[in-house]
């Protein structure tokens, strides 16, 4: 008979974990200590003091950190966004009067050894309603990440709604104005959101799936809790999406680390991700990463349909990207002339629409004369198996002979489709199939009924 541990001996067990081998600090059991907060003063201080921050600047960067994190004419969502803008750019400050403006960092992204990593257990928040988080991941003295950890009995949805139920009003939503992650595990599983994600829509990770030394609890909490890591997911992979803030799954994750490698090289490839699996997520953040990146960088997104120009437009609007979405040919080549804009959009039709007598001559003019753009261009293909192999394609590798192509597509290719795709773009730079889809539960499986249909000649 398998005995069910309770649920300190796992909460005692991850302690360890975080402690020994992710080496965080322990903060101690919050159970009975006054005035718990998402922001510890006394923490967040130590972490500035030693980074030769004045008193001056501590209390003015402290009273505006606490300041847009409890405003309450926003909502949840809202002040999680004011502060996660303060945590990822850090807080600007003027001390006195006619000083320039200071930046003061709030966390070290680039060192992440140079940061303060803390847990605490039992955090007793008092709002309208007390409540108790199992763990949670304070960062120079601000809370990241919570868990809530479940006996193997009973199901991860139960830790799931307790950090939901954790956010409403009647609890204490003002805590997780800092939070960033928040995890619902057990000794059968992990499973990780952010603030107000739904419970259908909360992830699974995966991850070096033939290693099982590990409980799967630990394995994944030391992916992602890892220092390195975590600070990697915070700043380059959380999506505040027209009010709905959004983190990676892990194929989004695995796909755009392997393209910024080709990237960095300056290589194209194809990213394959299955329909219904989140291609225009991994657009969005990668093409964030290479405009934040690469100082002379510009991304031009090309579809072949108006509705999915439409689309893309929309999705980066949605996200607080400025876009310039290309109305004719002619405005496309003129945008591509200039410095600005970084990130635009367009149909690959607005790359021919006059007719061509002879396409042959038409190319080697075009590859004569030097091209149009400014600066370093990749250019992002959307469902690149419909258009890889045609004429407009040509050409307009033609007019941007050095830019870099990434083929993205989610739609099963025939053999011939594979081997123009590869010669266009290069070799895959990332693959997520339908069947891992299905596996993971991303997707749901295709079926197909067969079914006989009478059917009768009459004569007329």
């Amino acid at each position: 008979m398998k005995v069910v541990k309770p649920e300190i001996v796992t909460q005692n067990r991850v302690i360890k974990l975080f402690t020994d081998e992710l080496e965080y600090q322990y903060l101690g059991n919050w159970q009975n200590r006054e005035n718990n907060s998402n922001i510890e003063p006394e923490y967040l201080n130590a972490y500035l003091t030693k980074n030769d921050y004045t008193p001056a600047q501590i209390a003015k960067s402290l009273d505006i950190l606490q300041r847009e994190a409890n405003n309450p004419n926003r909502s949840l969502y809202e002040n999680n966004k004011a502060i996660y803008g303060l945590l990822r750019y850090g807080i600007q400050i003027k001390t006195e009067v006619g000083e320039n403006t200071q930046t003061i960092k709030l966390i070290d992204w680039e060192n992440p050894d140079r940061n303060d990593f803390y847990i605490a257990e039992e955090v007793t928040l008092k709002g309208k309603r007390e409540r108790r988080p199992d763990l949670v991941l304070y960062l120079n003295g601000i809370a990241i990440a919570a868990i809530e950890l479940k006996k193997s009995n009973k199901s991860l949805s139960d830790g799931i709604r307790q950090n939901i139920s954790n956010q409403s009003k009647e609890f204490n939503e003002w805590f997780y104005s800092t939070v960033q992650i928040l995890f619902a595990g057990s000794n059968t599983g992990l499973k990780y959101g952010t603030i107000k994600t739904a419970e259908k829509y909360y992830l699974t990770w995966k991850e070096d799936p033939e290693d099982d030394s590990r409980n799967i609890l630990d394995k994944y909490l030391l992916k992602l809790c890892n220092k390195q890591r975590l600070l990697e997911i915070i700043y380059d992979f959380v999506l505040f999406d027209g009010g709905i803030k959004k983190l990676p799954r892990f194929h989004q994750y695995f796909g755009i680390k392997a393209a910024q490698t080709h990237v960095n090289r300056g290589e194209g490839g194809i990213i394959w991700h299955t329909q219904g699996s989140g291609k225009s997520i991994v657009m969005v953040l990668l093409a964030k990463w290479i405009l934040e990146n690469k100082a002379n960088a510009r991304v031009a997104i090309i579809t072949d349909r108006d509705e999915l120009d439409d689309q893309i437009e929309g999705i980066f609007t949605d996200v607080g990207e400025t876009i310039h979405r290309s109305s004719s040919g002619r405005d496309l080549i003129h945008q591509l002339g200039q410095a600005k804009p970084r990130l635009l959009c367009s149909l690959i039709h607005k790359f021919g629409r006059k007719k061509i007598n002879d396409f042959d001559l038409f190319i080697q003019d075009l590859e004569a004369q030097p091209s149009p753009a400014i600066g370093d261009i990749f250019v992002f293909i959307d469902e690149c198996h419909r258009t890889q192999s045609g004429k407009l394609h040509r050409i307009m590798k033609a007019i941007l002979p050095d830019a870099v192509f990434i083929g993205f597509t989610g739609t099963p290719l025939l053999k011939k489709d594979k081997k123009n795709s590869r010669e266009v773009f290069g070799n895959y730079i990332h693959t997520y199939k339908f069947s891992e889809a299905v596996d993971d539960a991303i997707v749901l499986d295709l079926l197909y009924e067969a079914r006989d249909v009478d059917q009768r000649l009459s004569r007329l």
